[in-house]
């Protein structure tokens, strides 16, 4: 069975490709992919590139021409949650797009055709991501090497935390405090309680829901989804979030083989 291992951005998993054994880079649908073996399993690892259509094509590559068995996101996201800060790791318990709106054909949110409004991750996949993510936070927790990126809360914050629960993705990069809070407001309005946004987790949820595949997510918080979002954002993403990443998904590789 192959794991496919997906990321938008080029940091967020560029580490990784240094521990495949027998690597072999293919290009498909204008993406470039990496094949080989990760801790005694098959993977392929992929780029989408940002943005939902982006990472919706990416997805059905993986399944349609790679044939995996299971898909794991890894990459950052922007906190709009109670008490999710820069460094913490969210994984996904649910998704749901913030920008979807066919109101009032629909109520705001739901996805025509399906009568939801959010699509869950497989429950035995996010269970082992949240072990691997656990374990590591656990392993850096007052490690001096973990430092934040200046700009984003350096010696200020405390130890990483870890939090599941539903992660909102749109095609904008919110990065204004007002913005952020009217997105939690309207969200929680409609029972929506987000952790954090991105771009790209709910339509990959979308395409292994309709494919049977199943699906787990990580993100580790980058910032707060307001006025200081880009600050140090390349940093952030080099210095922590890929090897966050890197440590998490070699657990995560490890724990499938129990």
């Amino acid at each position: 069975m192959t794991t496919a291992i997906l990321s938008a951005l080029p940091e967020e998993q560029s580490s990784l490709i240094h521990h495949l054994s027998r690597p072999q880079r293919l290009t498909h649908a204008g993406r470039a992919f990496w094949t080989g073996d990760m801790e005694g399993r098959a993977v392929v690892l992929a780029l989408s590139g940002i943005g939902k259509v982006a990472a919706a094509t990416t997805a059905t590559a993986l399944i349609e021409r790679f044939g995996v068995a299971r898909i794991v996101f890894t990459g950052v996201a922007g906190g709009i949650g109670e008490g999710v800060q820069v460094g913490d790791v969210v994984v996904a318990q649910e998704y749901l797009q913030h920008d979807l709106d066919v109101s009032p054909l629909f109520p705001r949110w739901e996805v025509p055709g399906y009568a939801r409004q959010r699509f869950g991750c497989d429950p035995a996949l996010s269970a082992i991501l949240l072990r691997a993510a656990g374990d590591y936070l656990a392993s850096v927790t007052g490690d001096s090497d973990q430092e934040i990126p200046a700009g984003q809360g350096a010696g200020t914050r405390a130890a990483p935390r870890l939090h599941r629960g539903l992660v909102a993705s749109g095609d904008r990069f919110v990065s204004a405090a007002e913005e952020a809070l009217r997105l939690r407001a309207a969200l929680q309005q409609g029972c929506h309680d987000a952790l954090a946004v991105e771009m790209e987790g709910a339509a990959v949820a979308h395409v292994c829901h309709d494919y049977g595949v199943p699906f787990a997510a990580m993100r580790t918080i980058s910032d707060r989804a307001d006025d200081t979002a880009h600050v140090d954002f390349a940093a952030f993403v080099q210095t922590v979030a890929s090897r966050y990443a890197e440590h998490i998904m070699l657990g995560f590789m490890r724990l499938l083989q129990k």
